[in-house]
């Protein structure tokens, strides 16, 4: 449990130091900063959504396709078993 905490520790270090320097080293101004930052993350917020969309399309169609066959099951008639004769 003590080495998750300090990878998690260390992890968010790192990316609050990443975000620092980018601020601080970033080509653009602050303002300029802040709506390219928005952009991407309307950007990345619209593929989650099409990515979720599309799982959720592919998910439905799998999720129907086991309700039809259990019902194709639960209403074919039962298949005559044979016994051997003796």
């Amino acid at each position: 449990m003590r080495k998750v905490m300090s990878l998690l520790v260390g992890l968010g270090v790192g990316a609050a130091l990443g975000v620092l320097l980018v601020v601080l080293f970033s080509p653009v101004s602050g303002s300029q900063f802040r709506a390219n930052l928005l952009k991407m993350l309307r950007e990345a917020a619209q593929a989650a959504q099409a990515a979720q969309a599309a799982k959720r399309a592919e998910l439905e169609q799998q999720l129907a396709e086991i309700r039809r066959a259990s019902e194709q099951a639960a209403s074919a008639p039962p298949q005559p078993t044979s016994t051997p004769s003796a």
